[in-house]
Parts: C-alpha cells; sequence; structure tokens
C-alpha cells in the first residue's frame, strides 16, 4: 500500500529532469522516496501514477474542511512533470496517457478543481491564498494542454466530448474572474504614499499578475477556436446572465496605483490583460453564427462596458499623451489595448442595440483624434510609418516556477532573493504597416457606421444626427473668439484632419480594410462638416473683428 501524501509531498518537489534521471535509473519502475516516519519507502510508479488523479480529486472534495490547497498544488505540480515526462518515457507514456478512464479522471480532476476555486472565498487576501489560488487555478487549465493536447484545436473537440463543458466554460471563467478580484483588492490596499511599496511586495503583485494573464492567456486561445467560441455563445450564464461582461468589468477597471507606477512589469500585464479580454470580447462579437451583442443587450452592463472601453480610448488618446500610452519597453509589451478597443468600438457603433448611445458617446474621444494639429495628424493617422506601435505577446507559461513560489509563499518560506519569477514572452505584434493601417481603419469605419442613414430601418429623424451631434460639440468645447483663439480654432482643424483621413482612406480599399461605401460615407461626413465649418469661420470672424473693435 503507497502511502500517498507522504509519495506527493515528496516527489512533487523535484524538477522534471530530477525526477527523469530517478526514472531512467530505477528497476521495474521502482523509485525510493520518504516515508511519513522518515525512513525510506518503495514507490511503485505504477500504482502511484494510476492512483493519483482520483486521489486528488478525493482530496479535492474535501476542500475546505481539512484539506489545504497547497497539497492540491503540488499534486498538480506532480501531474505537469509526469505529463512533461511522459513523451519521454514509454512505461510512463502507456501508464499515464494511454489509459482513457484515467484520462477521464484527470478531466474530472481539473473541472471540479476549478469549480472549488471559483467559489473560493478568503479573507485574508493579503496573504498566502492570492498566490495559491491564482497558480492552481493557472495550472489546472495548463494541464489540458499538458496532459491532453497542446493543439487547441484538438484541445476543443476534447472538451467539447465531455458532457460536462458548460460546467467547465463556468467554472473556469469564474475562477479567473475572483483570481482578479484578489489582484484587484491586492492592487488598491497594498501600499500608500507615506509607505511605497518595496521591492518584494512588488515582485510578488507582479507573480498574481503573470497568473491570471496566464489563464486569461489560456481561455482567449480556446475562444479563438470557432467551435469552442459559438458553444461559450450558447452558454446561458456567461453571456445573457452576463458572466463575461462581469469578468471584463473587473479587468478593465484594474488600475496602477500611484506608488506602483514605476513598476513597468506589473502595469504591462495590466495592460495585456486588457488587451486579451477585449480580445475575447471581440471574438465573441465577430461571430457569425449568435450575436454576442444581442444576447447581452438587454443588461445594463453591456452598454456600460461600452463607455468603458470609450472612456480608455479617451485616455489613450488624450491630447498631451501619446497614441501608444501607458509604459512603453521593449522587455515588457503592452499588449494591443488600443487597437482591440478601436474595433470593439467599430463593431458596438455597427449595431443596433448600441448605435444611439455610441452615436452621443464616441464624438469625445474622435475629436481628441481629430483636433491633433495637421502635421502630426497627417503622420499619425494617415501614415504607415509611425513612430511607435503597440508591442503584444503571449507568456510562455511556467507552472513549475508558478507553484515553487506560490507554496514557498504558503509556508512562510518566501524570501527576496526566491521571490524572482517572470514568465518569457513570445510575441505576436501586427507588423507595423498592418497595424497602422488597421487602427486608421477603425476610425473610419466608427464615423461610417455612425453617420450612415438607411431609409428603410432608420427613421427620418435619425438623418445627418451624428453630424448635428458632432457640430454641437465642437461648438461647447471650441474657445469662444479672442485675440488668444481668432478663427482659426479647433474646428477649422478638424474639418481640415477629415479631409485628409478622407482622401488617404481611399488607398485602404485594395487592401479590404476598407470598402468603398465606408469611404463614401466618411467623405459625405467630412464634405458637409466642412460646409458648416465654413459657415462658423465666417461667423467667427465676424464675431473677432467685433471684439477687437470694442477692445480698440
Amino acid at each position: 500500500m503507497i502511502d500517498m501524501i507522504s509519495a506527493v509531498q515528496d516527489l512533487s518537489g523535484l524538477t522534471t529532469r530530477e525526477l527523469g534521471e530517478m526514472l531512467k535509473e530505477s528497476d521495474s519502475f521502482v523509485l525510493q522516496s520518504k516515508a511519513q516516519n522518515g525512513g525510506p519507502e518503495q514507490v511503485d510508479m505504477e500504482k502511484l501514477v494510476s492512483s493519483l488523479p482520483l486521489h486528488l480529486l478525493a482530496l479535492s472534495l474535501d476542500i475546505g474542511r481539512g484539506t489545504d490547497l497547497t497539497y492540491v498544488l503540488r499534486g498538480v505540480r506532480f501531474l505537469h512533470c509526469l505529463s512533461e515526462l511522459a513523451t519521454r518515457h514509454t512505461k510512463l507514456e502507456q501508464v499515464l496517457l494511454d489509459d482513457v478512464k484515467l484520462s477521464e479522471q484527470v478531466m474530472d480532476l481539473i473541472f471540479y478543481l476549478l469549480s472549488v476555486l471559483s467559489h473560493w472565498k478568503k479573507e485574508d487576501h493579503l496573504g498566502a491564498s492570492p498566490f495559491i489560488h491564482s497558480s492552481l487555478v493557472a495550472g489546472s487549465l495548463h494541464l489540458m494542454t499538458s496532459y491532453f493536447s497542446s493543439q487547441w484545436h484538438e484541445l476543443v473537440h476534447i472538451l467539447l466530448a465531455h458532457p460536462k463543458v458548460d460546467i467547465f466554460m463556468d467554472v473556469a471563467f469564474d475562477s479567473l474572474h475572483e483570481d482578479m478580484r484578489l489582484l484587484s483588492v491586492r492592487l488598491s490596499t497594498l501600499g500608500t504614499k507615506a509607505f511605497p511599496v518595496g521591492p518584494f511586495d512588488s515582485q510578488l503583485t507582479y507573480f498574481i499578475c503573470q497568473q491570471c494573464e496566464a489563464s486569461l492567456q489560456f481561455l482567449l486561445s480556446l475562444c479563438q477556436q470557432k467551435l469552442f467560441r459559438d458553444r461559450i455563445l450558447k452558454n446561458k450564464e456567461l453571456c445573457r446572465n452576463g458572466g463575461i461582461l462581469s469578468l471584463s468589468f473587473t479587468i478593465l477597471k484594474l488600475g496602477v496605483p500611484e506608488w506602483l507606477k514605476g513598476s513597468t512589469d506589473i502595469a504591462s500585464s495590466i495592460s495585456r490583460q486588457k488587451a486579451k479580454i477585449l480580445s475575447i470580447l471581440l471574438q465573441l462579437c465577430e461571430s457569425e453564427s449568435i450575436s454576442y451583442l444581442d444576447e447581452v443587450a438587454t443588461l445594463p452592463k453591456s452598454m456600460q462596458l461600452g463607455l468603458e472601453v470609450l472612456d480608455l480610448l479617451k485616455i489613450a488618446f488624450g491630447r498631451k499623451q501619446k497614441p501608444a500610452a501607458g509604459p512603453h519597453d521593449k522587455s515588457y509589451p503592452v499588449g494591443s489595448v488600443l487597437i482591440s478597443a478601436l474595433r470593439l468600438v467599430d463593431v458596438f457603433s455597427d449595431d443596433s442595440n448600441f448605435r444611439s448611445s455610441f452615436i452621443t458617446n464616441t464624438i469625445p474621444f474622435l475629436t481628441q483624434i481629430l483636433a491633433t494639429p495637421h502635421d502630426e495628424f497627417v503622420s499619425s493617422w494617415c501614415s504607415v510609418d509611425l513612430p511607435v506601435i503597440e508591442d503584444d505577446a503571449n507568456l510562455d507559461y511556467d507552472p513549475f516556477g508558478a507553484a515553487d513560489l506560490a507554496l514557498l509563499a504558503a509556508s512562510n518560506m518566501l524570501t527576496e532573493a526566491k521571490v524572482n519569477y517572470s514568465c518569457n514572452f513570445r510575441s505576436i505584434s501586427m507588423p507595423s504597416i498592418q497595424y497602422a493601417q488597421t487602427r486608421t481603419s477603425c476610425v473610419v469605419k466608427i464615423i461610417a457606421n455612425l453617420h450612415v442613414f438607411v431609409p428603410n430601418i432608420c427613421e427620418e429623424q435619425e438623418r445627418d444626427l451624428f453630424l448635428q451631434k458632432f457640430q454641437k460639440y465642437l461648438l461647447s468645447e471650441s474657445p469662444k473668439p479672442s485675440l488668444d483663439h481668432p478663427a482659426a480654432d479647433e474646428i477649422t482643424i478638424v474639418c481640415t484632419n477629415l479631409g485628409s483621413l478622407s482622401h488617404y482612406a481611399k488607398s485602404l480599399i485594395p487592401g479590404n480594410l476598407l470598402n468603398e461605401e465606408d469611404v463614401q460615407l466618411l467623405s459625405d461626413f467630412a464634405y458637409k462638416l466642412q460646409r458648416w465649418c465654413k459657415s462658423q469661420v465666417g461667423q467667427r470672424i465676424s464675431q473677432w473683428q467685433k471684439v477687437t473693435s470694442h477692445q480698440k
């Protein structure tokens, strides 16, 4: 009879290389381990491996009533180690990977663990709980690619064949949401201006960021597969009841406190997480089978989400900020936040459920873009030679290092020397020309979506409604004529830039980034605004002359 707990505790701390060497040197697939009394024990690896998933599953059923999450994390780490070794060890492969029943038990273990973690509430947000929880969520998810298949289309087929796939979807997103809440609490409560966060706490915060990002990245990879995406769209809890919307809100609301602003790694990770959740939303919104926006249109959060994305763009394209807002360090990619946000606004503005709200609420950020000094606008929006583009990357997740650090934190043995956990990056950035053209085409399509008038669908009062609101906003924001602000003001700059954009947009038609209707709608909008602009300039010249004559 194997002492499972002692064997797992002893062997789970080994590296893949160390365990591989032991297996290579072993006779009859038997290893030497330490028993609970400290003495040696013979471990039959075939029995250990074949019993491990069910053993961990049984203990998981008792979590909260005695079983510690730390032991389960050791077990998951051990499964990762065995899975990695199996492809290089014939006997281990036969026992671990070729047994259908064992595979079912591993899947059941992952599903149940995520279910437990999705409901895990701990008051000790600044203790070990966030480290164990976040690394266990990420480790459980990545066990699927480690154990079943690293090919996403194959993994999706395996998942969709499982009778509890909808439960998996619910608990996977919910357990990640719990991690995001833990991260949000940590960011909002850790440190003050008077007592800034030191390198140790900063590194621990970055560790949690990476675990959250690794889990989110995993779910994004699944959502990029059409079959999985279509199944999510049929999931009532995640779509119609707003599960994914709630997660999106939590992530988009994440902010970096002032005393952590110097931590480029943390700020960049949060930025990448925002890019990834926006990408998930895009994947769902662009699905051709079921309209995600129709599913969530009745939820107040859906409109709030749209406004949140617009706020993100308003901040990013503020006149005194560079387009690639936030930290820009090549070693810490910020993710494609702005391009994803622009694409999402394009989708929202083209949807009848949201168009009315977006007609008003997109104007401030569009004005910020169009009110840029002309030369700067042309180089940024009518050119493919951008000085800066967003760098995007995926993490190469390391479940072993993550588990090791979390376990040290749980046992209060973590020191500053051991806290340096950092995943490598794999660049997934858009080519610079494609990035520049996509960014510009999004702005063109947003304007076209809001300016279009379809007689059989739109009501007559909607004709030129966007144009009228745009004009009204320009008048309210533009300073009154004075010696400091004569006639050549913001209105003129906006109209001039629109003309340049309209001309440049024609060059994007051959690459299928825009169609002729989009460009025609932009041209019509620009023409009408320029005609209005001339009348406004005339009025302002007259007003300015009156101002100067009175001052004389």
